[in-house]
């Protein structure tokens, strides 16, 4: 167990110096690795030796980045991957067999909800969706084929916020494996492991990488799940690249100074939004308006980048808003320097009907900003004069 502070073990927590003596771990860009001779080779495949043997398997570079997030979430193990789906997909395709059950949070992400609709159910998995609003009815979804019990907090697009101690008190009672998507929130801010999670995935695309520069993934938890898990991917070939995995691992260095300006920027965008004549409402984890603000301050350190609000007028005032805006982007992406604004009702979740998308908290009027690192008073003026367009 580390003695040193997070942001400390962030910038210290590297590879050991190559005869060179670098100061910044180098990059190694190869495709695999050589041996001294037959008995190391031997060796090194039948795992007696802890070593490199080819860069689908492991690298130097995507192990230091793996140990920095095992370290920052308190985990065990873990294994990297070329990009968030490949560890969502992966890790549960690992864990799963034909027959299986799953319990979900009815909030997740798109993709995540595609592979429980329409592809695992082709192999037999099936999954049943909980309300996040009613995490109390969580159990009455478990059967005697659940093998997973699965969320997102906070939930993408909505923010809603659920009790990460509960989970692990549920997963806990019914022998459950507990993952936690724990994207939105990074090891900043929160580590769903201390609350009971036996696996945390990450989309490292996202804050972790934090300038939009690199798509990556990565699984973190329990040395025995996560053993299973590297099998099936070293079979399977989703691994982080070397190239990635040494900007996330770099990227990590700046994480918490990079986060907590997020945090501080989105308090007071979100503060301004709830004030705003043409905003109905505003939902971001440290408001006390939030629904969830108790649960939210309890498991968070602060609350994240992302902020949802309703404006007033559906779908058709949300079209509107993006087109006026001007210092903003507009992209499917989030967690980056830049503040990006989407419209889900339009965009992400058009092809939902309207009643799916609000079993989910996707409101016609719903905007998800993503705030970056501007200045808070240019952000706030621009979605200000974006609103009164």
């Amino acid at each position: 167990m580390s003695t040193s502070h997070f942001e400390t073990d962030a910038i210290r927590n590297q590879l050991e110096r190559t005869n060179f003596m670098e100061h910044s771990a180098p990059l190694f860009l190869t495709s695999s690795f050589v041996f001294d001779d037959a008995e190391d080779m031997r060796a090194s495949f039948d795992e007696e030796k802890e070593r490199s043997i080819y860069s689908r398997f492991s690298n130097p570079n995507t192990s230091e980045f793996v140990q920095k997030v095992c370290r920052m979430e308190g985990a065990e193990a873990g294994f990297a991957y070329a990009t968030g789906m490949a560890a969502v997909y992966s890790t549960l395709a690992a864990l799963l067999n034909a027959g299986d059950h799953i319990v979900s949070a009815g909030s997740v992400f798109g993709s995540t909800h595609a592979l429980f609709t329409k592809f695992f159910p082709k192999w037999n998995i099936t999954t049943s969706y909980f309300d996040v609003n009613f995490p109390n009815e969580i159990e009455k979804h478990i059967k005697p084929n659940t093998k997973i019990l699965y969320a997102e907090s906070p939930t993408n697009p909505a923010v809603d916020i659920v009790d990460l101690e509960l989970l692990g008190k549920i997963a806990k009672k019914h022998k459950l494996i507990l993952i936690i998507d724990n994207c939105f929130a990074t090891p900043y801010l929160q580590q769903p492991i201390s609350f009971g999670a036996d696996l945390v995935i990450h989309s490292a695309t996202k804050l972790m990488d934090g300038q939009g520069r690199v798509l990556g993934g990565v699984t973190v938890g329990r040395a025995d799940l996560i053993r299973e898990i590297y099998l099936f991917s070293r079979n399977t070939g989703p691994a982080l690249s070397p190239f990635n995995a040494w900007i996330l691992s770099k990227s990590l260095e700046t994480l918490a100074v990079r986060v907590d300006r997020h945090c501080e920027n989105a308090l007071k965008v979100a503060s301004f939004l709830e004030q705003h004549p043409k905003v109905a409402t505003v939902k971001y984890p440290f408001l006390p308006s939030h629904p969830q603000y108790t649960i939210a301050k309890k498991q968070m350190k602060q609350g994240g980048n992302i902020v949802a609000f309703e404006i007033k007028g559906g779908i058709n005032a949300g079209r509107t808003f993006l087109n006026h805006i001007k210092l903003a982007s507009l992209s499917a992406n989030l967690g980056d320097t830049r503040t990006i604004v989407t419209h889900p009702a339009s965009t992400t979740h058009s092809k939902l009907s309207e009643d799916e998308r609000r079993a989910v908290s996707i409101t016609d009027g719903l905007v998800r900003v993503s705030v970056g690192l501007e200045h808070a008073d240019d952000i706030i003026n621009d979605l200000n004069q974006a609103l009164l367009s």
